[in-house]
């Protein structure tokens, strides 16, 4: 590898620039722009993701005090804060989402072939949202309470690798069943959701589509058992059910047979119900699927913690959702970067080595791999790390 360039220019060699190019004529990015680029917008917001900058003045700052190798590390555009303003607000973030979805899609080749913590062939996902608050008087058009703005990140997770494959951004008002509708079930599959999900509709859809869910079943549902399965109660199983729905509405969204498994925490002192629509697998596996969906639970808070999407540089739907979307770009970015160089270190170790090594010229591979601290992950607050392996 050529030693002459900065760690920020390796770290971008590994985007794919014909594709890049792809999204930003899709929708007219460079369309009369003369000297900044939506390359140089990209550049200079990756920058302040990988380094956690705290305001645009702080990217200006940071990016002018190194104006000598701005050049050498693919910023041709001068950086001001206006400039970098006017970017955010006026650029499509679609480009940008489009390009998020061309790296997942690469990751989720590289990572297809990870162990799974269950002996599964099938793809698991895991479908949840996470709330960002803002503040309404700021941020107007993210609805949510009447004196609270916000805004949800539904997101459909790949559980083997732990890799988004699916993501969109709402305001805080849409109700997590509605993004149920957006999906398009692939066969086979299995969907793990918590009981914000439970809509008989809606996984009835799923059923004819042929896919597998898993999800939590609330107290009150009601329902006749046709056969009780046999269980070991030493694995903590309480019941193994085939039920079908005796509510009128219930039983006309979903009029076949659900199974009922119920299953007691001992760690948590809590008894666990799931409801499934799949009648092969043993009631042991069907807890152990809805247990890993916790997964996707880290992915919301690592990318709260390590990533800039809580505090937004500018208050437009625009600026926030292409800055979002650019931090799921570099979130997946390193994943890629740690399978690419078969990396043994956490995400959050090859983050925090990046954000104090972008401006050397050594060899990434050299950097990342020659440091002491490999080994020894950072656990903030005793919280599992994604791919700490």
């Amino acid at each position: 590898m050529n030693t002459g360039k900065t760690i920020f220019s390796q770290v971008i060699d590994f985007l794919p620039m014909h594709e890049f190019r792809k999204c930003v004529q899709r929708y007219e990015g460079n369309h009369k722009v003369k000297s900044f680029s939506c390359f140089d917008q990209f550049l200079c917001m990756a920058f302040a993701q990988l380094t956690y900058r705290e305001s645009l003045r702080d990217i200006e700052a940071c990016l002018r005090s190194m104006q000598e190798k701005l050049y050498h590390m693919g910023i041709r555009g001068k950086v001001s804060r206006s400039t970098l303003a006017d970017a955010n607000e006026n650029r499509s973030w679609r480009m940008y989402a489009d390009f998020a979805q061309v790296l997942i899609h690469r990751a989720r080749a590289l990572y297809s072939n990870d162990a799974f913590c269950i002996d599964l062939d099938q793809t698991v996902y895991a479908l949840d949202s996470t709330t960002i608050d803002l503040c309404l008087s700021l941020f107007p058009w993210a609805k949510f309470r009447k004196y609270k703005g916000a805004i949800k990140l539904h997101t459909l997770m790949d559980l083997r690798g732990s890799i988004p494959s699916f993501i969109k951004i709402t305001d805080g008002k849409v109700h997590d069943i509605n993004i149920l509708d957006d999906l398009i079930p692939e066969p086979g599959s299995f969907y793990v959701m918590d009981r914000g999900y439970l809509d008989f509709a809606r996984l009835y859809n799923l059923t004819l589509c042929l896919a597998f869910f898993v999800i939590r079943s609330k107290t009150n549902l009601k329902f006749h058992r046709i056969y009780f399965h046999p269980i070991d109660k030493s694995l903590g199983l309480i019941c193994d059910q085939t039920i079908v729905l005796s509510n009128a509405d219930s039983a006309k969204d979903y009029p076949e047979k659900l199974r009922r498994v119920g299953y007691y925490d001992t760690e948590n002192q809590k008894k666990l119900i799931f409801l499934s629509n799949n009648f092969t697998l043993p009631a042991m596996t069907i807890a152990l699927i809805y247990k890993s969906r916790w997964q996707i639970e880290l992915f919301f808070k690592w990318m709260k913690q390590h990533l800039r999407i809580k505090a937004f540089y500018g208050t437009s739907e625009n600026s926030v959702k292409t800055q979002i979307w650019i931090a799921i770009s570099i979130y997946v970015l390193v994943a890629i970067i740690k399978k690419r160089l078969n990396l043994d270190m956490s995400l959050y170790t090859i983050l925090q080595i990046l954000s104090v090594t972008l401006f050397e010229k050594v060899p990434i591979l050299q950097v990342l791999t020659n440091s002491d601290c490999k080994n020894e992950p950072y656990v903030p607050y005793k919280q599992l790390l994604l791919f700490n392996l």
